[in-house]
């Protein structure tokens, strides 16, 4: 996402400390999808550093519920579209209705022009409604008819795909998977919480009643504030080894690109100020490694056919890049 227009130049500060900030989103969030701290935080910070993510899980896991949860958290619109093969661009950015009565066109905007957007089984859709999705992922804006619409900020697109069922869908290419910041999966809740979630939901939905813990004006100055964490030369280039490294590597044929190293150092510093610190340590990009770079990676054949794990191949060049002290 683009940093925020002239527009949103004026917001004020968050009315909490980041962190705090940050903490009261994933508990609020947590109230309603338990058990998933860890990928609650990497999701909120992808907020954060202004980025989108990518879902990918079996059904019934509360991707969904996630994404309506965190809309509600902080108080911002939500929309959802469900991708399927007969999905039109249209359908998705908005189209112009003509009015007879004066001879114009007015522009009618469609569900991408929202706070949260839940791209339902993304890869369902064909390649030509996927690609849509491009220029509002990458600038945060819609161009139709040769005039551009602006996404108002906060956007946050969470599109989500099943990893064990293929028929029927389209594959996303390279270009379109760098476009998120992060892949995430939320598996399934442990024993204790499964019956937490039970309970909770045996009557009233708890979502039905769960209130915004901020607005969106607050998480616009928490992106904001990301931009000012610092990222000392040492860091900055442990990060970049990092990035070499996938490019190098035996079993990659397309490594990591310059869009997936900013997104990963936006990351890092969203990180960095969830824990309370204006500055970016290499642990931080060491934890960031997998979710954010994994999925950009394109196999050499041979490995993609021997099964090569993409996540477990990041971890391993994580290890094996020396951590700076």
């Amino acid at each position: 996402m683009s940093a925020p227009d002239a527009a949103s130049a004026a917001l004020p500060e968050p009315a909490v400390a980041p962190r705090e900030l940050v903490e009261r989103i994933v508990g609020n969030v947590g109230k309603v999808v338990r058990g998933l701290r860890d990928p609650l935080e990497l999701l909120v910070c992808c907020a954060a550093a202004g980025g989108h993510a990518l879902l990918e899980d079996i059904p019934g896991t509360g991707k969904t519920t996630l994404a309506k949860t965190l809309a509600a958290t902080v108080g911002g619109t939500f929309r959802r579209v469900q991708f399927t093969p007969d999905l039109l661009p249209t359908d998705i950015l908005g189209t112009s209705v003509f009015n007879p009565r004066d001879g114009t066109f007015r522009f009618q905007p469609g569900p991408v022009f929202t706070h949260v957007l839940i791209a339902d089984e993304i890869n369902r859709a064909s390649p030509r409604t996927q690609s849509a999705l491009l220029e509002a992922l990458g600038e945060g804006q819609v161009s139709l008819d040769g005039i551009t619409h602006r996404l108002e900020p906060p956007f946050l697109c969470i599109a989500t795909q099943n990893p064990v069922e293929y028929h029927g869908t389209y594959p996303l290419p390279e270009a379109q998977l760098d476009r998120f910041t992060v892949r995430l999966s939320l598996g399934y809740p442990r024993g204790e919480e499964e019956h937490a979630i039970l309970e909770a939901q045996s009557g009233r939905h708890p979502l039905d009643s769960l209130g915004a813990v901020c607005a969106p004006a607050d998480l616009v100055a928490l992106q904001r504030a990301v931009e000012g964490v610092a990222m000392e030369r040492t860091v900055a280039d442990y990060l970049l080894r990092l990035v070499h490294a996938t490019r190098a590597h035996a079993s990659v044929r397309l490594g990591v690109s310059m869009r997936g190293a900013l997104h990963f150092a936006r990351m890092g510093r969203a990180r960095a100020l969830s824990h309370g610190r204006d500055y970016v340590l290499p642990e931080d990009l060491k934890v960031l490694a997998a979710p954010v770079l994994a999925h950009r990676l394109v196999l050499d054949p041979r490995a993609r056919y021997a099964g090569t794990d993409r996540h477990a191949l990041v971890c391993e060049i994580a290890d094996q890049v020396p951590v700076p002290r």
